[in-house]
């Protein structure tokens, strides 16, 4: 389903539906615009183009172990920027300005009924040769930070994952994992030198002068892919998020018992928990993508190892279940939509929903990699024979637009508070693409990049705080 943006209402759908419900988006926000990597991290300074694009299970569980093209149906089982801009649109080519007025139900004590736009809105994107994450605010896309995200320079970063305190954690592959927080005011003197210094732009700082690194934690895994924040607890006195927990998984690569699950305190970075899945198949890469629900549980897919696995652990017990993937899928991205459901983006065959209450699996005939569900109930996957992003109807699953973008390496999918998809290739690329008028921008200045998580918090968000 397309709407004409021009004359389409959207419903009000930001994250500040819920009584009491102070983000950090001032309370704000969004989505109401409409809306063969190796181990070694060659998936494969601030541009910005705009272009106009036409388009067209049962499961079984187990105990914690303690302290990452074909047919529909369906199956159960148990560096100094620059910038240059070029519009083809006919008129402004920047995001919508909200005029919504008061939100209803929004908290007396956060957010008080008043808001509109975001306090902030970026996205985070990996540059997995630089060992390097930018930040880059969707609004403008101009790039206001870089940063390295281990002590050593490399890591081979890949996902990303955004807070509801809009701070971020940067997975990389070969181990370890750190925060950045989003606003410099919240950023700490520690370098010795007075005052603040943080990256601006693409010019980032060594490690250990760049002061908005919270912390890095290593883990002594040689294969972690998967990242993902849980809501939290939000103090209405504050405003401010609390008990913000990180999930991240991995293992040895082709030790076939050795996938484990960390779960990290936001605030330091230690970890609170390990839990060792044994029972889970490890093969080269084992865990690949992560997200969450409302209740903070923890899912997660295997790329590899025989059967490959979906799993959920318990937020409060950390007991987990898995459940076989089918065998028609080749699972890459993944994603937990509003109503709670585990979605894989596969590259093969077709891609799938899971239904965790009946443990059934529903297939549809598309093709991909990354992929994440807009305010509209609408799922967008990056979908490679297209070279582009593809809508498929969260609940009926019917194919809807499909918009090229030109990339033969598509691979990410985040969708920001305003509304736009948001697709990160492996070339240099993050398009920003208008679901309803099917136009796009394109920030060109990445290195390597590779990222297909939780770029912008709307995943998150949208799990705590759906719409309706």
């Amino acid at each position: 389903m397309v709407h004409n943006s021009a004359s389409y209402t959207h419903p009000l759908a930001i994250f500040t539906l819920s009584a009491g419900c102070c983000l950090w988006s001032a309370c704000g926000g969004g989505g109401d615009r409409g809306s063969g990597q190796s181990a070694g991290g060659t998936d494969s300074a601030g541009g910005v183009t705009v272009t106009a694009s036409a388009g067209s299970g049962g499961g079984s569980t187990s105990s914690a172990g303690g302290t990452e093209s074909g047919s529909g149906g369906t199956s159960t089982t148990s560096t100094t920027s620059t910038t240059s801009t070029t519009s083809t649109s006919g008129g402004d080519s920047g995001p919508p300005k909200f005029d919504l007025g008061a939100l209803p139900d929004a908290g007396a004590g956060c957010g008080g009924g008043g808001g509109g736009e975001p306090e902030f809105s970026y996205i985070w994107i990996a540059n997995s040769g630089q060992g390097t994450v930018s930040k880059i605010d969707t609004q403008t896309l101009q790039e206001l930070g870089r940063y390295v995200v281990r002590p050593d320079g490399g890591g081979s970063p890949s996902r990303t994952s955004v807070s509801l305190s809009g701070d971020v954690a940067v997975a990389s592959r070969l181990g370890g994992v750190t925060k950045i927080y989003a606003r410099s005011e919240d950023c700490q003197d520690t370098n010795g030198t007075p005052g603040i210094q943080t990256a601006t732009d693409a010019n980032y700082l060594p490690w250990g002068q760049e002061e908005c690194v919270a912390w890095h934690t290593p883990i002594n895994l040689s294969t972690q892919r998967p990242v993902a924040w849980a809501p939290g607890d939000l103090n209405p006195v504050t405003c401010e998020y609390e008990n913000e927990k990180l999930w991240v998984a991995g293992g040895q690569n082709n030790q076939s018992t050795s996938v484990q699950v960390y779960r990290l305190n936001g605030s330091d970075g230690s970890i609170d928990a390990m839990i060792a899945m044994p029972d889970v198949p490890m093969g080269y890469f084992g865990p690949y993508g992560g997200a969450v629900n409302a209740d903070g549980d923890f899912w997660f897919i295997t790329y590899d190892g025989s059967p490959r696995h979906l799993v959920r652990v318990d937020a409060e017990t950390l007991m987990y279940e898995k459940f076989p993937i089918p065998a028609e899928l080749s699972p890459y991205g993944f994603t937990v939509d509003s109503k709670g459901r585990p979605w894989i983006g596969s590259f093969s065959q077709v891609s799938a929903r899971f239904d965790p209450a009946l443990q059934q699996w529903d297939t549809f005939a598309a093709r991909g990699y990354g992929i994440q569900e807009d305010a509209m109930g609408r799922m967008w996957l990056a979908d490679f024979s297209l070279g582009g992003v593809r809508e498929i109807d969260s609940d009926t699953l019917a194919l809807g637009a499909a918009i090229p973008l030109g990339s033969n390496s598509v691979k990410g999918v985040s969708i920001d508070f305003y509304g736009y998809v948001w697709v990160v290739d492996m070339s240099q690329n993050a398009f920003r693409v208008d679901p309803d008028a099917q136009t796009y921008d394109v920030f060109n200045q990445l290195v390597g990049p590779y990222t297909y998580s939780d770029m912008t918090g709307w995943g998150l968000s949208n799990v705590a705080f759906p719409p309706g």
